[in-house]
């Protein structure tokens, strides 16, 4: 398993930060990792619990797609689970209130099936790296919002 956490502050309204974020359409954006990420069903729909995205993301030279839901909204926290027969990956972003806007705490957890198993350590060090930009990249963008 590949555990990773970073909080950050960032200077955005928490809410305005929350209403962009569980759109993960919008992970094409900030996630440096995500190659594309489009919404399964309906554009126009509402976003809520429920509401899929096929995501497409490559880690140095390994490319790989999920399957994205919505599973948990609330006033500070989205939560994202994807799935494919290698892995799962749960995205709990929360976004607090802060004397600068907002604090931001962002965990990725991903949970890896079979075989795969064995590419933890090396999917360990590179998530390592990727957090570090995504804390860039994520800062970045909600701070354009």
């Amino acid at each position: 398993m590949v555990h990773v956490i970073r909080t950050f502050e960032v200077q955005v309204n928490p809410s305005v930060a929350i209403e962009y974020l569980k759109d993960f359409a919008h992970a094409e954006q900030w996630d440096p990792g995500t190659v594309s990420c489009t919404r399964i069903g309906v554009d126009t729909d509402p976003v809520q619990v429920g509401s899929r995205w096929h995501n497409v993301s490559k880690l140095i030279a390994i490319k790989t797609e999920l399957e994205y839901e919505l599973v948990q909204i609330e006033p500070q926290r989205v939560v994202f689970v994807g799935t494919n027969k290698t892995a799962t990956s749960r995205d709990d972003i929360r976004v607090e209130p802060s004397t600068t806007g907002a604090k931001v705490t962002y965990e990725a957890t991903v949970t890896f099936n079979g075989l795969a198993k064995l590419s933890e350590p090396v999917m360990n060090l590179i998530f390592l790296k990727l957090a570090k930009d995504t804390v860039r990249d994520l800062t970045k963008t909600l701070e354009t919002l």
